[in-house]
Formats: structure tokens, C-alpha cells, sequence
């Protein structure tokens, strides 16, 4: 069954991004540390979670500041997915990566041309902190996984700054903890 699926990496105080986030310092002020669990210091549990990630995975979706500032000049012209990828933007920019999608209508539209390549495989919703907010707050979403990286980042992009919500209610599936991450897996509670 095709589930949609927010998927992100935070500090332990709640920021995905370290501050003063650039196209030269795409993650920001030691924000490529959160993602050490991927790329540096990632051990067999962490690959194994990652396959069963995309393994299940038939589309992506991001939003336009994570295009912008940490795809489209740190993958060299390619996508990093191997899928469909979808990106909510206001206006459609100059420069598009191959397998890339540009979605001016809202994350509604973005999410209904996600779901039509993805067959029955999931859709992976991966950022930024305000595309996860507007999914969360639409309660279009099933699941939210964090991964915890063990790292304090003091300031930076906030997850959850969501304003005008009450509260989101998960259920708690399982915790796994890697050396890189602790690993949060969620159901999201539709209200």
C-alpha cells in the first residue's frame, strides 16, 4: 500500500540545517555533520535502513530552497535519486536538473503527480523544514521518520516551527539506534 512519507535528519534541539545556509554552505554552519549517519560514518545498520528506504521508494519530494541549495550544484548536473523527483517552487527556475519536476501549483498537486509515477511505492516527502511543516499541517502524510544525528546545532532551520497548529499526534512504530543516528519512526495520526 503506497504510503506518503516525511523523511528528514535533525539535530538533538529540532534543526535540520545549520544557520546562514548558502549555495556555498549548503546544509549551513556545521549542518553536513547531521548526515554523517549517510555519507561518513555510516555502518551496515545504516546502510540496510537506507536500502529498505529507497527500496520502497517510487517518487520524491522537495522543496525548491533544497534544490537550490543542496542538489543542483552538489550532484554535478545529476539527480541523486533514482526515481521521480517533484519540487514545490513559486516560479520555475532557469536550470533543471534531469529527473527533476517543477511544481508551481502547491504540495496537493506536487503529492497527486508524485503518487501517479510511484505505482504502489511509497513517496518520500524530504525537504525542507517548511515543505515537512505544510505536509504536516495538511495531514497529507502517513508517516514522519527522524533521525536524530548526535549533534547540538544551537541555531539554524528549525523542523517544527509550525504555527497555527494545535498539535500532530503520532504513534510511535520503532526507535533504532546506530551509532550515526537514532532512528524515529512514526504513524501519523489523521485528525
Amino acid at each position: 500500500m503506497q504510503k506518503v512519507i516525511l523523511e528528514i535528519t535533525m539535530s538533538l534541539d529540532g534543526f535540520i540545517a545549520g544557520d546562514e545556509v548558502s549555495k556555498n554552505n549548503p546544509m549551513g554552519n556545521n549542518g553536513i555533520t547531521l548526515h554523517d549517519w549517510i555519507f561518513n560514518k555510516k555502518t551496515d545498520a545504516d546502510d540496510f535502513l537506507l536500502k529498505e528506504l529507497f527500496e520502497n521508494c517510487g517518487a520524491v519530494i522537495i522543496g525548491f530552497r533544497t534544490y537550490d541549495t543542496a542538489i543542483e550544484d552538489a550532484w554535478e548536473g545529476c539527480s541523486p535519486f533514482s526515481v521521480p523527483a517533484f519540487v514545490i517552487c513559486h516560479s520555475i527556475p532557469n536550470t533543471n536538473l534531469e529527473g527533476f519536476t517543477f511544481v508551481t501549483e502547491g504540495i496537493e498537486t506536487a503529492l497527486s503527480k508524485a503518487k501517479a509515477v510511484a505505482g504502489e511505492k511509497n513517496i518520500l516527502v524530504m525537504g525542507g523544514a517548511n515543505v515537512i511543516q505544510q505536509y504536516l499541517n495538511s495531514n497529507l502524510c502517513d508517516e514522519l521518520n527522524i533521525h536524530i544525528a548526535p549533534i547540538v546545532l544551537f541555531r539554524g532551520t528549525r523542523l517544527f516551527d509550525l504555527n497555527g497548529i494545535n498539535k500532530i499526534q503520532l504513534y510511535k512504530k520503532k526507535v533504532i539506534d546506530t551509532p550515526g543516528a537514532t532512528h524515529l519512526y512514526y504513524d501519523v495520526i489523521k485528525s
